[in-house]
């Protein structure tokens, strides 16, 4: 289905835009200098990966440099608390999800070719390795038969897991980590090409799939079964998606977040580059990063005020915060 012409809003003053589900103004504000690094670094850390918010509301970023790799954690203020325990540095897609009443990290490990279930204080308690995955979806590639990019869980307790990296094939795991099922993949009907991550679209019931096809610029939605229940076309390189309230909000990897209503339709656009170079690129410097502008955003989440958080693919690590005034 073709969607309206996207309306770009003011970065700063996002009114009188909404669905029909969701009848709430929306007004975010860029927080500058939020973010303060761990004790003794300049920055971060180079950053290929996410961002999730626990319900406490500390942030978690993952960071694949040497110095501090791995998950870091932040307070709501931006001051820098520790490093997560046994989380690998390779961390390209995660998310944090109450399952049972308690919340857990669930983490795709890129080189680590597996997906790693912690305790927030990092126990490790469940990991899927991709050797359980049949030979029919893997690479000829014997060192890297699967890159896997991205995890959500439904509600149900599967597990999903994107191969974004390798082959695109979405791979179905139990809640134990055994190996179910898979679809996707580069051929019809699907075509993806670099399926880069995926969230469980709980707007729906039942739940859906909301995958980023990053270079076809389109977004898929589909059912858990793996039916292509839609395709939203002329995406800015779409990298990540989250679920707020009634809307879908894409992190553009060209420099730009969406705002999705439950039919497709961009009602709201945030933070838009109009400086080409700087987009879609991890070599973006400190000193020339804009407020509130983005350059490629890679990860996102929102924390429970609706404030947004966004984890730019970046060398020197950068996590753009937008509050959400009401």
């Amino acid at each position: 289905m073709l969607r309206p012409i996207a309306r770009t809003c003011s970065l700063l003053c996002l009114t009188a835009l909404c669905t029909t589900a969701f009848a709430a103004d929306l007004n975010f504000a860029a927080v500058e200098n939020w973010i303060k690094p761990a004790p003794g670094s300049a920055t971060i850390g180079a950053a290929h990966g996410d961002v999730a918010v626990s319900s406490n509301g500390d942030v978690y970023v993952s960071i694949n440099g040497p110095v501090n790799g791995g998950l870091q954690v932040f307070d709501s203020s931006g001051k820098y608390l520790h490093n997560v325990p046994n989380a690998p540095n390779d961390l390209h897609g995660f998310v944090i999800r109450k399952i049972g009443g308690e919340e857990f990290i669930l983490g795709a490990s890129v080189l680590g070719h597996s997906v790693l279930k912690m305790k927030l204080d990092g126990k490790i308690t469940m990991k899927f390795d991709a050797s359980q995955i049949p030979d029919d979806y893997k690479n000829l590639n014997a060192a890297h038969p699967v890159l896997l990019t991205a995890v959500d869980v439904a509600p149900d307790g599967r597990i999903f897991v994107v191969d974004g990296y390798g082959r695109d094939f979405i791979h179905i795991v139990s809640a134990d980590g055994k190996y179910l099922d898979s679809f996707g993949g580069r051929q019809a009907p699907y075509n993806f090409t670099i399926l880069h991550k995926i969230c469980i679209d709980t707007r729906f019931d039942p739940p859906q799939i909301l995958g980023t096809d990053r270079e076809n610029r389109r977004v898929v939605r589909m059912s858990l079964d793996g039916d292509i229940l839609q395709v939203i076309p002329e995406m800015k390189r779409p990298a990540a998606v989250a679920v707020f309230g009634d809307l879908a909000v894409i992190a553009e990897i060209e420099g730009r977040l969406s705002f999705l209503d439950r039919e497709g339709n961009t009602v709201m656009t945030l933070g838009e580059n109009d400086i080409k170079e700087q987009t879609a690129t991890n070599k973006v410097k400190p000193e020339d990063w804009r407020p509130g502008i983005l350059t490629a955003p890679h990860g996102l989440d929102f924390d429970t005020d609706g404030n947004l958080l966004v984890s730019e693919f970046n060398e020197f690590g950068r996590i753009v915060r937008y509050d959400l005034n009401q």
